[in-house]
């Protein structure tokens, strides 16, 4: 526990990107899509407001009637994920996106 626990000086960073090659109407794209969350301190992290945030949101949108779907659910419903994404933004958190020349699927670029 020691290990993974942040110091008072310390923050938390989470980034994302993902690149989607895709074809429309016979031509190919590419979109990049990027984020990244800086948390304030050891308390309020990036992970917290990344994953807590949208929990919290949901929870508040079920007890108001806004989210009528029952059970758990995936977070692939509009009913739910839409107005989640929208209230985020108001957090600054949202993924930056533009469109890029096509490059390919090309796996042997890819270093990790």
């Amino acid at each position: 526990m020691d290990s993974w626990s942040l110091g008072p000086n310390d923050i938390d960073m989470i980034v994302m990107h993902h690149i989607f090659g895709y074809e429309k109407d016979g031509v190919t794209k590419q979109l990049e899509s990027s984020m990244v969350i800086e948390g304030d301190d050891d308390i309020y992290t990036a992970m917290a407001k990344t994953v807590g945030l949208p929990v919290a949101m949901a929870a508040v949108k079920i007890l108001n009637g806004e989210i009528k779907t029952p059970g758990v659910q995936l977070p692939i419903n509009k009913e739910v994920y839409e107005p989640i994404l929208s209230e985020l933004q108001s957090f600054g958190i949202h993924f930056k996106e533009k469109e890029v020349p096509y490059l390919g699927y090309n796996p042997d670029s890819i270093k990790g």
